[in-house]
């Protein structure tokens, strides 16, 4: 038994240790460089605006190389026009409507990029009538964002279509899922660009090229395709997550770069792969151009900071020749919206797409954060509330451990019942701690005791718990799901505080007090579990297991509300199987002795 709790606290405190390395020291720190980024972005829009650039500039002058390293490429850095609306933004160059189930918006014939998207199914908040959600935003406004594809052509072959190109187009186009547009350029010295940009009815564009030389020359053009991010955005800042630049790069695999990590290192590159994407992640929302797969092409993930800084993910494909009288047809994706599970792993299997599901964060364990995912999202579709295929999870996670838990508390109780014995041979042996060890080892082989097997469920369960933690962290599906009550958004911690009274008193409390009713409930339970069992005779550990319910009470206060929920009911759950198998194996349930001992502790030192 003494083993077994030694085992328990060593568990706890390295959870404790770890949740309190991230309170008390990584959040602080990301909050004071989050502040620092944004008070330097603010400067750099003031000074912006003092310079009397209040013209819609294209991406400027050229800034770095591209990474094949001998071709400039696509410039990046538009100047902030002061006191632009978006709507005044918009209005400055020629547009092409988006108009999709999904998505809102408008492609900009300068650049034929996309930098007006709005997603129409996702709002701010839980409020109905609040924004919905600004995807992409023109480059003249602060928080300028778009996706852009264009080619880079060699001085022979003339002007390729770039940041600055205007693309000509009939009037009166839509993009719809059903209606393509189609934009041509002629570059003048015999090469016709012409595009058919379509996209389906959830968030991947299509960019189908073909360039066709009319010239005397063989042309030599290049394509290449660039995320772009004007405004450093404010992130989570936890370790669970990453946000940021991201891309698979071939054999290189996944590649993940945190805005910092890229100041640090102005230009990432990779070597030249043939399958892969490269993009711009948030937590619930993302970006990403897909070179044509099959053919040669390079990566980089970038900052610039010549005039305005800015994030980048692009590539550059190999130059491919054309000569007179032929022509060659490419293309490239992009997508731009919401990290729904189902429509990218669709667009990964349609689409031939190299780990595209990489894009959602499923961290390390995603063998189980990914099959948990699944199971939750197939009980949602059962029930229709995620809470309640929350709790639903539990009970089946519970009967898969069921076996392995049984044979713990089997053992657990076997050693309660040896407990007599074991203080035999501790007044027996006293101080000699090595004959102590062989007379208990001893008992356990007479007895067919394992010490160590309650530890078994809660070292098995913690990757169980923290991929729980990862699909209601990471994945849009729980974005302000509803449970019942007072729980409107499972993937946010519970709103209400003890600290005034649940709401009836008339003031706000700190965050660090925002102690809500599942809290309570989940340390309730915790307490009434550590109690099942008989109080340790060390002091510190009988400090330890009386205080850790308060700690994790106030730590998993943080937590999103679905998280919590799912702990409490699994110690409930816990606590009655405990229950259960201690009574057929004739046990005494140490938890009413227990709570009465502790009340008595306490009016005595009262």
């Amino acid at each position: 038994m003494e083993t077994n709790r030694n085992y328990f606290v060593a568990i706890l405190l390295s959870v404790l240790v770890l949740v309190a390395w991230q309170f008390l020291y990584v959040s602080p720190k990301i909050d004071r460089e989050r502040e620092a980024a944004q008070a330097l972005q603010e400067q750099q829009a003031a000074q912006s605006a003092a310079t009397g650039t209040q013209q819609a500039a294209s991406p400027g002058a050229v800034s770095g190389t591209a990474p094949g390293g001998d071709v400039a490429s696509p410039a990046g850095g538009a100047s902030v026009v002061a006191g632009l609306s978006r709507e005044q933004a918009l209005a400055q160059s020629a547009r092409i409507t988006i108009d999709t189930p999904a998505l809102t918006g408008s492609l900009n014939l300068t650049g034929a990029r996309i930098d007006d998207l709005r997603l129409k199914e996702y709002r701010e908040t839980i409020d109905p009538e609040s924004p919905i959600i600004s995807l992409f935003n023109p480059a003249t406004l602060t928080d300028g964002y778009f996706a852009e594809v264009g080619f880079i052509a060699d001085a022979q072959s003339g002007p390729a279509p770039g940041p600055d190109t205007v693309w000509t187009a009939a009037a009166g186009q839509v993009l719809t899922p059903s209606t393509p547009v189609t934009l041509t350029y002629d570059n003048g010295n015999g090469l016709i660009f012409t595009r058919v940009v379509s996209v389906d009815e959830n968030y991947l564009f299509s960019f189908e090229d073909t360039i066709a030389n009319s010239g005397t020359a063989t042309a030599s053009v290049a394509g290449y395709g660039r995320i772009t991010r004007f405004a450093k955005p404010k992130t989570q800042g936890i370790y669970v997550l990453h946000e940021g630049l991201i891309g698979v790069i071939g054999e290189e695999g996944l590649q993940e770069v945190d805005y910092s990590d890229v100041e640090d290192s102005p230009a990432i590159t990779h070597a030249k792969a043939t399958a892969g994407w490269m993009g711009i992640t948030d937590k619930y929302w993302a970006a990403a151009v897909v070179p044509p797969q099959g053919a040669g092409f390079e990566t980089r993930f970038a900052y610039f900071s010549d005039g305005r800084t800015r994030y980048q993910s692009d590539f550059k494909s190999d130059a491919q020749a054309i000569a007179p009288g032929n022509s060659v047809t490419s293309k490239t994706l992009v997508f731009a919206g919401a990290k729904e599970v189902p429509v990218i792993e669709g667009y990964e299997k349609e689409h031939n797409i190299l780990n595209f599901d990489l894009m959602i964060d499923w961290g390390w364990f995603y063998f189980i954060t990914k099959p948990m995912f699944w199971l939750i999202d197939t009980l949602y579709k059962l029930f229709g509330n995620f809470g309640v295929a929350i709790l639903a999870t539990t009970v089946l996670v519970k009967l898969v451990f069921f076996p392995l838990a049984n044979k713990s508390y089997v053992s657990m109780a076997n050693m309660k019942k040896v407990q007599p014995k074991l203080e035999e041979l501790k007044a027996k042996h006293g101080d000699d701690k090595m004959a102590l060890q062989q007379g208990m080892m001893e008992l356990y082989k007479k007895e067919k005791i394992n010490p160590v097997a309650g530890c078994w469920p809660v070292l098995l369960q913690i990757p169980v718990f923290f991929s729980l933690y990862k699909v209601l962290y990471v994945t849009i599906e729980m974005r302000h799901a509803p449970f019942f009550g007072w729980i409107q958004d499972l993937s946010a911690p519970d709103p209400t505080s003890l600290f005034n009274l649940f709401g009836l008193l008339p003031y706000d409390v700190p965050s660090f007090l925002m102690i809500g009713v599942w809290p309570l409930i989940m340390g309730i339970t915790m307490f009434l579990q550590m109690r099942m069992n008989p109080t340790p005779p060390d002091p510190t550990q009988a400090m330890i297991f009386t205080w850790m319910p308060v700690v994790f009470t106030f730590m998993l206060a943080t937590f999103p509300a679905g998280l919590v929920i799912y702990w409490a009911w699994n110690n409930t759950l816990s606590v009655t199987q405990q229950g259960i198998i201690m009574k057929r194996q004739g046990v005494k349930i140490e938890l009413w002795d227990n709570l009465v001992a502790l009340f008595k502790r306490k009016n005595k030192a009262t």
